[in-house]
């Protein structure tokens, strides 16, 4: 049975300049033998979201094409403004009887198997929290979010390679950008998130410590030996190929 007040959003419109690649989007790049944007569709159609948004931006023909056979709304961001411009973007699409979305990446949702998501919607849905976030342990985590909590195991920030101290560093569990929000926190909030001094995007992680600061709600689901990689070099592509392979 489809999931009737809980949609998804792909996010699937950045340039991936890295790739090097003028007319395809990273995410139509094939791994596993099907496109990285299909693995996340296929796998919301898994366990039943009705409603899957996916925004579009750099080379969208390329990922529309992909996703010609299935169900799901497009969402355009014209300009490329980061995660959270990209999310605001997909929520002007999404139906009002739509209480919780589930935000997930175009190009590293192959990894991730319908049992946890399932469980990420579950935490969320009974902790009545405002976003509950997926955290993985990784061995290397160089580049990567790290999440910090307090001694209590309370989430209290997710600090950015950039930013992160000594410390911080020695982190080993990362955020992988795959959350449960609750709309009406996105729609009060989206639009509170300042933009980034080095970048000018505006970014989704920042919802964490807004979510903190304002003592909302906020859980995660940790998971342990999964095997995942972020794509947005060619290297990349072939280590998580490499990865998905021995999965």
């Amino acid at each position: 049975m489809k999931q009737k007040t809980l949609g998804a959003i792909v996010l699937a419109a950045g340039k991936g300049k890295r790739m090097n690649s003028k007319r395809k989007n990273k995410v139509t790049f094939s791994l596993g033998n099907r496109p990285m944007i299909l693995h996340a569709v296929k796998l919301l159609e898994a366990i039943e979201i009705g409603i899957i948004i996916v925004v579009v931006g750099f080379a969208k023909k390329s990922v529309i094409d992909v996703l010609k056979d299935t169900s799901v709304i497009f969402a355009e961001q014209r300009k490329r403004l980061g995660t959270a411009h990209a999310s605001s973007r997909a929520l002007l699409k999404l139906p009002r009887h739509i209480t919780d979305v589930l935000v997930l990446q175009g190009d590293d949702s192959a990894f991730y198997k319908p049992e946890i998501l399932k469980k990420l919607i579950s935490v969320h849905t009974l902790s009545k929290s405002v976003i509950t976030f997926l955290t993985l342990d990784l061995q290397n985590p160089f580049g990567l979010g790290r999440v910090v909590r307090d001694s209590s195991d309370k989430v209290i920030s997710v600090v950015e390679e950039k930013d992160a101290t000594k410390k911080d560093r020695a982190i080993t569990e990362i955020n992988p950008a795959c959350y449960v929000f609750k709309v009406n926190f996105l729609r009060k909030y989206l639009g509170k998130i300042k933009k980034s001094s080095v970048t000018g995007e505006y970014y989704l992680t920042n919802l964490i410590g807004i979510a903190i600061k304002n003592k909302e709600k906020v859980e995660t689901v940790k998971i342990k030996g999964m095997p995942w990689r972020g794509v947005n070099t060619k290297e990349e592509l072939e280590e998580a190929e490499k990865l998905f392979l021995e999965k």
